[in-house]
């Protein structure tokens, strides 16, 4: 029987995969010169449960760590993916 806990930790894992993918596919992009992707779809992928990878993301490619807004979203994001497996794991467990 799979808990709320359990798949809200696979849905966090993916999505920081998905977004540290997309973090670094725009970082190649950036360097080539050629289309980039959205900052907005950049930050929202990191709000809806890919803060992991986008912090990650930032300090590992340097990328957009420079712009405080990317820094501000990523951090508030993670501490409410935290406070929101914190609470999950309370109310499983």
């Amino acid at each position: 029987m799979t808990t709320p806990f359990i798949i809200y930790l696979i849905v966090l894992l993916i999505m920081s995969i998905v977004t540290y993918s997309a973090y670094g596919m725009d970082k190649k992009k950036a360097i080539k010169g050629k289309w980039r992707t959205k900052e907005k779809t950049l930050l929202l992928m990191s709000f809806f449960f890919g803060s992991i990878g986008g912090l990650f993301a930032m300090y590992h490619l340097r990328h957009k760590n420079k712009h405080w807004y990317f820094v501000v979203v990523n951090f508030i994001s993670f501490i409410i993916h935290i406070a929101l497996g914190v609470f999950l794991f309370n109310k499983t467990f």
